[in-house]
């Protein structure tokens, strides 16, 4: 008898490892901008596992480092929703503005910021009390955001002044501002925090900036209205949306040549990459799906049915 029960008891502990081990399988959440929702898929199965009602408009969509929150900008909710991922709902709402639209955390998960489309400002949240911290003046409506990874600097694309700033999160202080391509709109940062890239809409080409001055190094042609842009491959492939051709660029980060061009949905905006620094994931605003890429191949192997505009900007993809 006390044999079975350790057996039973043994298999139940399993069986709950097991289940820990599925939950902590990465999911992508794709912000629905027109459906008012956003798509859970399990990057395992490629499966939409769950639909969030979030009204608002959904657009910008950034993760919690320990994976517990979502945050998603609402430009109609007028501030960003905040998604508690075990329970796959919205727990609390963040009045900001109607100009919410790019948003991102610190890699040390306590502060959120969100770019203010209409107010030329980057808003600074504390992640736990949700109280205003700051906000600082940068250019014309600005756009995309990244933190580097020692939570020092924040840079942000601020679209009508064609310009990229940088501001020292010590003190909120900008410290270099610089001109890149027109209406740059989203931009990542390399592991090494030695790179920004910079994907400019209206000029059909992507800038390279080092960080820690904002030098320009390079500009990258690509094709028609560059959207966002995404590493894979230990950085050594550029994936960057182009929004007008329904393709992505894939650029060589070394010779910063375009070497493929890969043919997803309709509209491609958001872009994110599986922490398995191999799959890349696109979503098709006017298609409603996101395609997924394998970054070896240069190929899509598979595309995902989701909701009406996914736009999904931002980091979507949990660790």
């Amino acid at each position: 008898m006390i044999f079975i029960r350790f057996k039973v008891a043994v298999l139940a502990c399993a069986a709950t490892l097991l289940s820990l081990k599925l939950s902590a399988q990465p999911l992508a959440y794709i912000t629905n901008q027109l459906a008012d929702s956003v798509s859970v898929i399990d990057t395992t199965t490629h499966k939409v596992i769950s639909t969030i009602k979030v009204t608002g408009k959904p657009a910008g969509v950034a993760l919690a480092p320990n994976g517990q929150y979502v945050y998603v900008t609402t430009p109609d909710g007028h501030g960003f929703a905040v998604i508690d991922t075990v329970k796959k709902s919205v727990v609390k709402t963040v009045p900001i503005s109607n100009g919410a639209l790019g948003i991102a955390v610190s890699p040390d998960g306590k502060r959120i910021f969100v770019a203010d489309w209409y107010k030329n400002s980057v808003i600074v949240i504390d992640a736990t009390t949700f109280a205003l911290l700051k906000t600082i003046a940068v250019g014309q409506s600005p756009s995309g955001l990244a933190v580097s990874a020692d939570n020092r600097w924040l840079y942000v694309a601020n679209r009508l002044s064609d310009s990229v700033s940088q501001i020292d999160l010590n003190t909120f202080v900008i410290r270099n501002t610089t001109k890149v391509g027109r209406h740059p709109f989203g931009l990542t940062l390399d592991k090494k925090g030695e790179k920004v890239y910079v994907a400019n809409v209206q000029s059909d080409d992507v800038s390279v900036l080092e960080t820690t001055h904002l030098k320009k190094l390079a500009t990258v042609k690509v094709r028609k209205l560059p959207y966002a842009a995404a590493l894979a491959l230990h950085d050594s492939r550029l994936f960057v949306t182009n929004q007008e051709d329904g393709t992505v660029s894939v650029v060589d980060s070394k010779t910063l040549q375009e070497i493929a061009l890969i043919k997803v949905g309709e509209k491609p905006e958001g872009i994110s990459t599986h922490p398995d620094d191999r799959r890349v994931y696109v979503a098709n605003w006017f298609d409603n799906s996101v395609s997924v890429i394998d970054a070896h191949t240069l190929t899509v192997i598979d595309t995902i049915p989701t909701a009406d505009g996914s736009r999904a900007f931002g980091q979507f993809i949990t660790h």
